[in-house]
């Protein structure tokens, strides 16, 4: 092919071009507003000028010990503002930041921190026998050819300090202590190849040890303003913190917040009342959530509620598809919904389903149905469609056929870390191949019908398990809902719901309340989609509120197969 022609032959330099990256939107935060509050947790309260002196000196203490390019930074902590800090001090430094999910046990951990080669570990005062633990079977494995990374515990004046004392007789070192030896106006410099990578992340690794998500300095840039961008983010937005930061880099808005001079409020644990209390306390206009914390307000007693809210609140939502039911609850509390979806791959969320103005005339019933929908992509992400897996031809927009969600462009990850195999198929065809299938309705938006691991087929044909989902969610007495393939003689599989039910609804027969939510689904749903199993307890999840539907599975086949009638 040959080389497109421009207009001119002026070549680029140093005063025109330059890597992408968002640690730039520090340095503009703390020259733009540096007495206004940037992360705010309990009775610790920092300012711009604060953050950037701080994470200067992380970079520099980092530096000091040779931590630098070549070199991962793994952070344990739930929502403080250290994890907040990590964001910009490691890549300062140009180490990478790995961020890990809390709620993992230990021999995960150890995968986590073996396979990234992590030479520093920050943690968490609360997690740090975790990392202890993790790091010891480590040692075991490697025998004498482990090597201790450097051990920082993050002290929290919000929890008991016994903790914090025990890490330190153990030979940790303190955050506070460790940014102290950093120097403040450390000379950072931003990376020359915005491909290099700035964060890494692992996926849930539910049938398989996880995979490292490596992303660049470019992606993360475009990311953050685009998350601005589609979810109307204002200059100053006040930020709240359900969403971990462990998770896709807390879908990029920790870089946002910078960018838009915002306020970040830390939210350690994760509560109606603690978000309501926020909202009516600290001047919350934004927060993200996977739909089980939409469950959790919507549900709330009304002890933990502050309604009506004092001003328009913004939710962003992502994860399991959530429920029409549940999107046009948040609405009613006067919450303002936007849906998004994506994958750790793709930076966190990458389309989102961008509201007409039309839309506000229909019944409020159509509303939702519209609005749980996947929409279209990011205005950071410049590909995205609907494939036949086999050949790669777009589906029609039909709304009816399904097809596989590719997506391409630069808010895709550089790809799984050591694992050349892995990268082969999820880019197969020069596309991101995300496992979610989807249908493209007549006005180009799509809306995801399953995983594919997640389709039931029940005598030959396809049933959608997040379309019966949908229907067993409107039933009065549900609170949360998952269904699954369960092995069926007569059928080959049929789906099976596990229902969690809200606080007050009587227990004492279920099997009567398994019937009447079978004949609610029947008036809704075909016939061979209605669930054949009903089976009632609290719902496996993830640390980021997903439903673990593996242990469902596996929950599933241990029942056996639903018996052909003898009739």
């Amino acid at each position: 092919m040959a080389a497109e022609r421009d207009i001119d032959d002026l070549p680029r330099n140093d005063a025109n071009y330059t890597a992408l990256t968002p640690l730039w939107f520090l340095e503009r935060a703390a020259l733009a507003h540096p007495a206004r509050a940037s992360v705010v947790h309990g009775p610790v309260r920092y300012t711009w000028a604060d953050t950037y002196s701080r994470c200067r000196r992380l970079a520099s203490a980092l530096a000091r010990r040779s931590v630098g390019h070549g070199s991962t930074v793994a952070v344990i902590a739930p929502n403080v503002p250290a994890i907040y800090e990590a964001h910009f001090g490691v890549p300062m430094a140009g180490a990478v930041v790995n961020c890990v999910n809390i709620r993992l046990n230990a021999a995960t951990v150890a995968f986590l921190l073996d396979h990234s080669s992590a030479d520093v570990v920050m943690v968490d005062q609360e997690f740090f026998s975790l990392a202890e633990d993790a790091l010891r079977i480590i040692a075991d494995q490697k025998k004498g050819a482990f090597k201790q990374p450097l051990l920082i515990v993050i002290g929290d004046q919000t929890c008991d300090p016994a903790a914090l004392q025990d890490a330190l007789r153990k030979g940790a070192i303190e955050y506070e202590t460790f940014l102290e030896s950093g120097d403040p106006e450390f000379a950072w410099k931003p990376p020359q190849d915005e491909w290099k990578s700035i964060a890494l992340g692992y996926t849930s690794g539910t049938t398989s040890n996880p995979k490292g998500v490596v992303l660049h300095h470019r992606g993360a840039y475009l990311m953050a303003l685009s998350g601005a961008v589609v979810w109307g983010m204002n200059e100053g937005a006040v930020y709240l913190w359900t969403l971990p930061m462990f998770h896709c880099n807390g879908w990029c808005y920790t870089w946002t917040l910078a960018a838009l001079c915002g306020t970040s409020i830390c939210l350690r644990q994760v509560s109606a009342k603690a978000i309501f209390s926020a909202i009516a306390n600290q001047g919350v206009t934004h927060f993200c959530g996977a739909p089980v914390v939409l469950n959790t307000i919507v549900n709330a007693p009304p002890a933990d509620t502050i309604l009506p809210l004092p001003r328009i609140v913004n939710v962003m939502t992502a994860g399991a598809a959530p429920p029409p039911s549940i999107l046009a609850s948040m609405s009613k509390l006067g919450f303002r919904i936007t849906h998004t979806y994506g994958l750790s791959e793709t930076y966190g969320p990458s389309t989102v389903c961008a509201w007409k103005p039309e839309w506000d005339s229909l019944p409020a019933d159509e509303r939702a149905r519209l609005h749980a929908r996947q929409g279209i992509q990011y205005v950071g992400l410049e590909g995205l469609d609907v494939v036949d897996p086999k050949t790669m031809a777009p589906v029609p927009a039909d709304g009816t056929t399904m097809g596989e969600i590719v997506m391409r462009g630069n808010c895709v990850m550089k790809g799984y870390l050591k694992n050349p195999k892995a990268n082969a198929e999820a880019f197969e065809n020069g596309w991101f191949h995300s496992g979610d299938l989807a249908v493209r309705h007549a006005d180009g938006y799509i809306e995801v019908r399953d995983r594919a691991k997640d389709i039931i087929i029940s005598g030959g044909e396809n049933i959608s398990s997040l379309e019966v989902e949908k229907a067993v969610y409107l039933h009065p007495a549900v609170l949360e809902a998952s269904v699954v393939a369960r092995a069926d003689e007569q059928w080959g599989e049929s789906p099976c719901v596990f229902v969690t039910l809200k606080d007050g609804v009587g227990r004492s027969d279920e099997a009567a309340l398994a019937r009447d939510i079978m004949t609610f689904c029947r008036e809704r749903l075909p016939g061979y989609w209605v669930p054949k199993s009903v089976v009632f307890g609290p719902l496996p999840k993830t640390a980021t509120g997903k439903i673990k539907k593996h242990e469902l599975r596996a929950k599933a086949k241990v029942l056996g197969p639903v018996r052909k009638s003898r009739m």
